[in-house]
């Protein structure tokens, strides 16, 4: 398998190691022939982890491309986030304790290259600090009270590393690289009340008042205990057996922080972490759809270098898309290239890359609803009143805001729009999807792949009522009795 270190600054690098070749995040970003690459392994060294930035979209594209990547982008999120930080050190206090049992200061700084400290008698505790974060590079704060307390967990850059260190981080290096088989951390299995997360006040509730009645009900007749928790309630998840998502998922929010504490307490959860990274940035679907063969409109991953040619493919009008969009927040439509380069060029202060997509118009858009790989609901949304989009934000109604919506049965869906929904819906894996897709001169255009979709009562449910209920729910069951 090819293995490639990808850090800001090559030049900088020096490690005497024929495992691995040096390159820069901006060759891996943008050189097609990284996209196309088969088979490989990405140890991402870039000096900023932070959202949105390079060393973000490295892990990101990486596993878009079916590549190996150190660390994930799951390991990023969780080290930005105090209260996963916080799960996972708990889980090892004892050792933090006896490690640190000895040493007489009130602060204690612990320094990790690739799961091992220079000092040899840290080596256990370095090396389940990497299990678990899986960042080349860690800086880890304790002080002492009435004992060992964990004060921060950070990813450091190259530069950050003390001089007197580097000569041992450079060999830890070769070792690690040398190595043919990585450490990941393992998960555990527990039992059976469900906890449905619904934040109050959400802009876009992803279930209306009616459908999470109904999921209650169901629940019940299906032997599930059912309470309704809201964000606050992180530190009561490892009570419940089952969690269902039922508030708007992103990377920062607090449904990605449930989703991850019931994946670490191995709670049986729909969505999955890796669901809501994947499909809430459209720069890895752009991608994962693309190297799939998957139709879309045409698409550019749009980035401060390329951004003068995006429209020789595009055309006008354009579709810009911010990575993480949901909702149709975040997405414009430039109809100039006057208008064009304003919106990318503030869309790209925020973000190193951006998504420009074809204007495909239509009437309306499909939503197929798609279960562990299969289809069990099929519906229209149709455009809001006088808008290009189902969504309207701006309506001066709230009735205009977003368009009308059909429901009707799998068997009446056109082949190619069921066929391209299911092949999109695998590049994420099982859990729930709301596949968006445009059909353009009979043609099959996939727009969207959404974690967490709509449910609603009145909509999803039209045609198949309560099956649509019953099937997720009788997934999370199945997670529970099967333990997967």
């Amino acid at each position: 398998m090819n293995k490639y270190i990808v850090v800001n600054q090559p030049e900088t690098w020096n490690i005497s190691s024929s495992h691995v070749k040096i390159i820069s995040s901006r060759e891996y970003l943008t050189n097609p022939e990284f996209s196309k690459l088969k088979k490989a392994r990405i140890f991402n060294l870039c000096k900023d982890y932070s959202y949105q930035s390079k060393g973000y979209y490295v892990s990101l594209l990486a596993e878009a491309r079916g590549h190996l990547a150190i660390p994930t982008v799951k390991n990023i999120v969780d080290l930005g986030e105090p209260k996963l930080v916080k799960i996972v050190s708990d889980d090892f206090d004892n050792l933090v304790q006896q490690s640190l049992k000895n040493i007489k200061s009130q602060e204690f700084t612990l320094s990790i290259y690739f799961g091992q400290n220079v000092a040899a008698k840290y080596k256990d505790l370095s090396a389940m600090f990497f299990r678990h974060f899986q960042i080349p590079f860690l800086r880890v704060k304790f002080n002492f009270t009435t004992r060992w307390n964990i004060r921060s967990i950070k990813a450091i850059s190259e530069s950050e590393i003390p001089a007197e260190h580097k000569e041992s981080m450079l060999l830890f290096a070769e070792q690690y690289f040398a190595k043919k088989r990585y450490d990941t951390p393992r998960t555990n299995v527990f039992e059976y009340d469900l906890a449905i997360l619904v934040q109050p006040d959400d802009p876009a509730p992803p279930s209306n008042p009616r459908a999470l009645k109904k999921f209650i009900e169901i629940a019940e007749k299906l032997g599930f205990y059912t309470e309704i928790v809201n964000p606050k309630d992180l530190s009561r998840l490892p009570a419940f057996d089952a969690l269902f998502i039922r508030q708007s998922t992103e990377v920062n929010n607090d449904a990605y922080a449930f989703a991850r504490k019931a994946q670490q307490e191995d709670i049986a959860l729909l969505d999955y972490p890796d669901a809501i990274l994947k499909c809430c940035n459209k720069v890895f679907m752009a991608e994962a759809m693309e190297n799939a063969g998957i139709p879309t409109p045409k698409t550019v991953i749009v980035h401060k270098d390329n951004k003068n040619s995006v429209l020789q493919k595009t055309g006008l009008p354009v579709v810009l898309k911010s990575p993480d969009s949901t909702f149709s927040f975040g997405v414009k439509k430039a109809e100039t290239e006057k208008e064009y380069m304003e919106v990318v060029t503030g869309m790209l202060k925020k973000s190193d890359l951006v998504i420009a997509q074809e204007f495909s118009p239509s009437d309306y858009d499909w939503r197929i609803g798609i279960l562990d790989g299969k289809p069990f609901y099929a519906c229209r949304y149709y455009m809001a009143k006088d808008h290009w989009q189902i969504y309207n934000w701006n309506a001066e109604k709230q009735d205009d805001q977003d368009g009308n919506a059909d429901s009707l049965p799998i068997e009446e869906v056109p082949k190619n729009i069921l066929k391209y929904a299911i092949k999109a819906a695998k590049l994420m894996g099982k859990g729930l999807y709301g596949i968006d897709i445009k059909e353009v001169n009979s043609k099959a255009l996939v727009i969207e792949i959404n974690d967490n979709p709509n449910i609603d009562a009145g909509v999803e449910d039209e045609f198949y009522g309560d099956k649509v209920y019953i099937e997720i729910l009788s997934a999370l069951k199945n997670r529970l009795e099967n333990k997967i």
